[in-house]
């Protein structure tokens, strides 16, 4: 019994060994940023400006910190390592949408918090464009659809929704542009075709005014230039032959006057 109890007490006194020799505070630290204990979507529109605050807690001594923006690493001043770190993001645009930013302990990389940016943008469409396109040829009308959250798009003609035809209309729409194409065009398509897209944050449009041009019969020039050659050598032939006969006449005179003398 008193051997057992023995036992007892040696395991006992290496165990109290072992968590004293362990680093004060190595499993109490604790970290925030923008006061949320982990990972988050922060929310925030385009053009405005964004400061991400990380700060750790329950710590016995200085801890430095670091942030990362994707993978490359942020220059922070001397005096903005230390326990509390801050980093602005002034301004937003849509570039910075779906970027993480990540908070790290130096000392230990696996006590982080990363950020996801939702930056809400509208498309940006242009004002108004011309467009002039010859009679039977082939027509492209695209206008940006790039926005967050994804517009409702739609093309109208003269303000009134287009009426697809089969065969000669067609829209393709991906995450960047809105895009209308007709086949064939005819004088009959000739108006205004507007882009509309409706989105949470605003309605915006693009006007494309279509111009249908008649259509250039334009001749075929290796015919031609083959017809001027076939001319041009007969002409000189023509003019060779002539010369030859004119010579040979002269010649003819010219032997009869002798003759008579």
């Amino acid at each position: 019994m008193a051997q057992k109890s023995r036992g007892l007490m040696e395991t006992y006194g290496f165990l109290c060994l072992m968590i004293s020799l362990l680093p004060c505070g190595e499993t109490s630290v604790t970290m925030t940023v923008n006061d949320y204990p982990g990972n988050f979507t922060l929310d925030a529109q385009s053009g405005s400006i964004q400061s991400l605050k990380c700060a750790v807690h329950n710590h016995s001594r200085e801890e430095e910190l670091l942030w990362y923006r994707e993978d490359g690493q942020v220059d922070l001043k001397p005096g903005n390592k230390i326990n509390t770190s801050y980093i602005c993001v002034s301004p937003l645009s849509e570039n910075d949408n779906g970027v993480t930013f990540t908070c790290k302990l130096r000392r230990d990389h696996s006590v982080q918090i990363s950020v996801i940016l939702n930056v809400t943008f509208p498309p940006a469409l242009s004002e108004e464009d011309t467009q002039t396109a010859e009679e039977g040829s082939h027509v492209q009308l695209t206008c940006n659809a790039k926005s967050n959250p994804q517009a409702q798009m739609a093309w109208y003609r003269n303000n009134s929704i287009l009426v697809l035809e089969k065969g000669r209309h067609q829209i393709q729409q991906d995450s960047e542009v809105f895009q209308l194409s007709i086949a064939t065009v005819q004088k009959s398509d000739n108006g205004t075709y507007t882009c509309i897209a409706n989105s949470t944050l605003t309605l915006q449009k693009m006007d494309f005014h279509l111009i249908i041009q008649d259509k250039e019969f334009a001749l075929p020039m290796e015919p031609i230039i083959a017809a001027t050659v076939v001319i041009l050598l007969t002409i000189s032939f023509g003019i060779v032959a002539r010369r030859e006969r004119i010579l040979k006449f002269c010649t003819k005179e010219d032997t009869q006057s002798e003759t008579s003398l």
